[in-house]
This record gives structure tokens, sequence and C-alpha cells, in this order.
């Protein structure tokens, strides 16, 4: 090639060098199940589905996610932490910054991923697909409509201890609602609410620490969080009443 010196690798137009040559690595159809991954998306792993495969929620997407909790502050504090280690910023909300000073401090190996705002107070966070935010809401059985809103790069997941007179709105608003264990009354109207079947309504009060029915406008999905050690010992054991 024109140009080249002797002894170098020829230069491709807009391509730069051609690399080394390998032998090709062939897998036969038959043995394609073998390389499948256990997780079916992209995202934080939530817990385990009940065959015991990772249930993983997508967190981090360019358009606008509203997700809300009607559960307790340990597994909105999992989430807050794992969604932290997958890159994402999180901005709390809250009125009780005591309860979450501590992961704060321990989220992000020193670097500040985690920060605390007041209720009201949440500056716009500048979310973008290589910065990508999720705003945690723990502003108490009713929540004020929030300053900054879910958009592109930018989750929103809203806590409720139990059902309040705001809950049939965030509900309804909500991509995906995530329902622990609730009273038989609570559990009849959040079926009405979500079209539950009559099954999946009436285990609401018996569900376990740390288990969630995870629903959206097709799916339902009952999902076990279950803690690392770290998070045991940063967080306690899994718990739905605080």
């Amino acid at each position: 090639m024109r140009g080249s010196r002797p002894g170098s690798r020829p230069v491709r137009g807009g391509f730069g060098l051609v690399g080394p040559r390998r032998e090709r690595h062939v897998v036969r159809a038959a043995e394609l199940d073998a390389l499948a991954l256990p997780v079916g998306d992209d995202g934080v792993v939530i817990g385990v589905d009940p065959t015991g495969r990772p249930a993983v929620l997508g967190i981090n997407r360019p358009t606008p996610y509203e997700v809300t909790l009607i559960g307790g502050l340990w597994t909105a504090q999992v989430l807050a932490l794992r969604a932290a280690a997958t890159g994402a910023r999180v901005a709390v909300e809250t009125g009780r910054a005591q309860v979450w000073s501590g992961l704060a401090q321990a989220a992000g190996g020193g670097q500040q991923c985690v920060t605390l705002h007041d209720v009201g107070r949440v500056p716009p966070q500048g979310a973008s697909a290589g910065s990508p935010v999720l705003v945690v809401r723990d502003c108490g059985m009713r929540p004020p409509r929030g300053r900054v809103a879910a958009g592109p790069w930018q989750s929103v997941l809203t806590l409720l201890p139990y059902v309040s007179p705001t809950a049939p709105r965030l509900v309804r608003n909500a991509s995906l609602v995530g329902l622990q264990r609730v009273s038989p009354d609570e559990a009849e109207q959040l079926g009405r609410l979500l079209r539950l079947p009559a099954a999946a309504a009436e285990s609401l009060p018996t569900l376990g620490d740390g288990v969630t029915l995870w629903c959206t406008g097709q799916d339902r999905q009952f999902v076990m969080t279950q803690p690392t050690d770290g998070e045991t010992g940063l967080l306690g054991p899994a718990r739905r009443i605080d």
C-alpha cells in the first residue's frame, strides 16, 4: 500500500491498523442455551422470583419512569443502594434525614452519589444517559407534589408506608407499583385499584418481610429481596415495619 513503511502492518482507510488474526470461536445452535444469562433485563437486581431467578428492575431509562412502593423503608433503602451501585446518582427527598444519613455516608465508596434533601427542596439533578438519577421520595403518608418530576434518565420512587388518601393518584400515575404487607382492608382497596387477581389481593396481608408484589399494567410478580452481608450490616435484616 502506498505510504506504508517496509515491515509495518497495512492501514485501511478510515479503519486503522488491521488487527491480529485469531481462530473464530464457534458455538453450535444446540449449545446456545448454556450461554444464557439468568438476568433477563438490564438494571437493578431487586431480588429473586418464586423460581429463584433474579428479578431485575430497569430504573435507568430514556423515558420518565414513576415507581410507587407501598411498603417499608428497608426495601426503599436497598433499592437506593443498588441503584447507586449501578452508577446512578440518588437524591433522597425526606423529612427524616437521620434514617438516611448512614446510607448516604456509606454509599459510593467516599463519593457523594447519595444526597439528602428536605421535602420540597430537591434541586434540578441534570440527569443524562451518562449520569442517570433516581429520586427517592420518602415524604410520609401525604407526599406533596414533587418539585422534581420524572424525566429522561431520571426515575422517581415514591415510598408510602401505608395506603393513604394520596395512594390512588400515585398508583394510577405510576409505571410500576410495589406492594408489601398491608391490612386486609388495604388489600381489598388495592385489589380493586390495580385489578389484581383475587388470590394475589388476598395474599397481601400475609406477605413476609422482604417480599414485594410488583405490578405493571399487564404483569404481576412476587419478589423476595435478600440482603447482601454488607446491606445487612448497614440496614439490618429485612423488615416491613420501621
